[in-house]
């Protein structure tokens, strides 16, 4: 069981400024007096700062309130760190990536800031993503927003998520469903003509014809999870916590008895796998 996080009551205006120019302080002179924090550089920094997003998407998954806290402030670090060390080269600072952030958030919701409407959070999506191709220095192409480093199952996720922003996607969610299994029949033939190749050639030929249609069906399921409302990456995820914590559950049981894993059968394995999904694991 994790530990909650204590609630406190509602922090003041001056409070939250207070311990912003608290952080600030402190940065300032880790980066002077520490000879760790005085070597980083944003390349140095960047590994670290995908480590630290990752551990907050784990307490996020988690429902860990007192580590997402924890994990929230080591972020806003790495933030601060990048705006410190480009104060040092003289090219930006922490007031000049506030300012760009609050320019753009008044900019792309006119229907707050402006005269524009917006009836509901989808009409609100499509215009962010209209106004991201208009602006000077921003995004010219729709798909551009979308980082070439992001994992591929998050990456199909945003580039259809973007494209539904400007009104290129099914009509009704239902539709997906003929796509789904065309792309599966068009995999398992594949797969099959991969088994039945005649020589190594025709083989791996199939073999490039079925890692493409593997890639066409995992883009077709997470369209299919994304119309209706399930976040593919999430899913996954959990997938692979609760597979985790059978298979321990069944390593450990095994090491107890004093066997080894690869000297059990599978049904044996099955049944100590069925006994860990009966114990809610």
């Amino acid at each position: 069981m994790w530990v909650r996080i204590r609630r406190t009551k509602m922090k003041s205006r001056e409070e939250k400024l207070a311990a912003f120019g608290r952080i600030l302080d402190i940065l300032d002179e880790l980066r002077v007096k520490c000879p760790w924090d005085r070597k980083q550089t944003n390349e140095s920094l960047r590994p670290q700062t995908i480590e630290e997003v990752y551990e907050l998407s784990d307490a996020i998954l988690k429902g860990d309130d007192h580590n997402i806290s924890k994990e929230l402030g080591d972020v806003l670090l790495h933030v601060l760190f990048y705006a410190k060390i480009g104060e040092e080269k003289g090219t930006y600072d922490i007031v000049d990536v506030i300012n760009f952030l609050s320019d753009k958030l008044i900019y792309r919701h006119p229907h707050v800031f402006s005269t524009a409407k917006a009836e509901d959070a989808a009409e609100v999506v499509k215009n962010w993503e209209m106004l991201k191709t208009r602006e000077k220095d921003g995004n010219k192409r729709v798909l551009s927003g979308v980082p070439d480093a992001l994992p591929p199952l998050l990456k199909a996720y945003r580039m259809q998520d973007k494209a539904r922003g400007v009104g290129f996607d099914w009509e009704e969610k239902s539709q997906v469903w003929d796509k789904v299994k065309e792309e599966l029949g068009e995999y398992q033939a594949e797969l099959d003509a991969m088994e039945s190749a005649g020589s190594e050639e025709e083989r791996k030929a199939a073999y490039g014809r079925a890692e493409e249609e593997l890639g066409d069906y995992l883009f077709a399921v997470v369209n299919a999870a994304r119309l209706y409302g399930l976040n593919p990456d999430t899913a996954l995820e959990r997938t692979c916590a609760k597979f985790k914590r059978r298979f321990t559950y069944l390593e450990e049981h095994t090491i107890r008895q004093g066997r080894d894993l690869k000297d059990m059968t599978l049904a044996e394995m099955d049944a100590i796998w069925d006994e860990a999904k009966a114990k809610g694991l």
